[in-house]
């Protein structure tokens, strides 16, 4: 089943309709190549389609939260982000606290630990996130233009806070 078809079944499930704006702000999300704020997206779908407000955007994307095709996600910038979810493996979040990028990836292993973890302590996974921050490759290299490891442990100019 597709992303459209799981929430016209939601709707349907909840006597709700599937509007044009809907639609249009569905689009516009499955569109999006990242983790993305109502206001970006408002921003991007007015471009095409001005009669749709903020407020419908903010709506809609809650709305795809409870039918499973978004959540929402917080990267310690106090912007709430909406990640495509729907039909995914876990995802795992590589956040620069400096440039904010946000890097998804997944990994077999990583799973298989969280599951061995969980099982050890007789622990029944409902849901998981796994966020690890620091500094990208880019944003290491400019704090720490002396070194040749884009990583360095030594360097003290490299001030961390949340």
């Amino acid at each position: 089943m597709h992303e459209k078809e799981a929430l016209v079944e939601y709707l349907a499930q909840n006597n709700l309709r599937l509007t044009r704006q809907r639609e249009v702000i569905l689009e516009g999300f499955l569109r999006a190549d990242r983790h993305i704020s109502a206001e970006e997206l408002y921003e991007e779908i007015r471009k095409y389609e001005p009669s749709i407000g903020l407020a419908t955007v903010y709506r809609t994307l809650n709305l795809f939260c409870e039918c499973g095709l978004a959540a929402k996600r917080q990267f310690g910038d106090g912007q709430t982000r909406y990640d495509h979810v729907y039909d995914r493996r876990h995802y795992a979040h590589l956040i620069c606290i400096r440039c904010k990028k946000i890097t998804e990836f997944h990994s077999p292993e990583m799973e298989k630990f969280q599951v061995a973890i969980a099982t050890s302590h007789r622990y029944k996974i409902l849901s998981r996130k796994l966020e690890l921050y620091g500094l990208c490759e880019s944003c290491a290299r400019a704090i720490c233009e002396d070194c040749a490891n884009p990583i360095c442990e030594d360097c003290s100019r490299i001030e961390i806070s949340f």
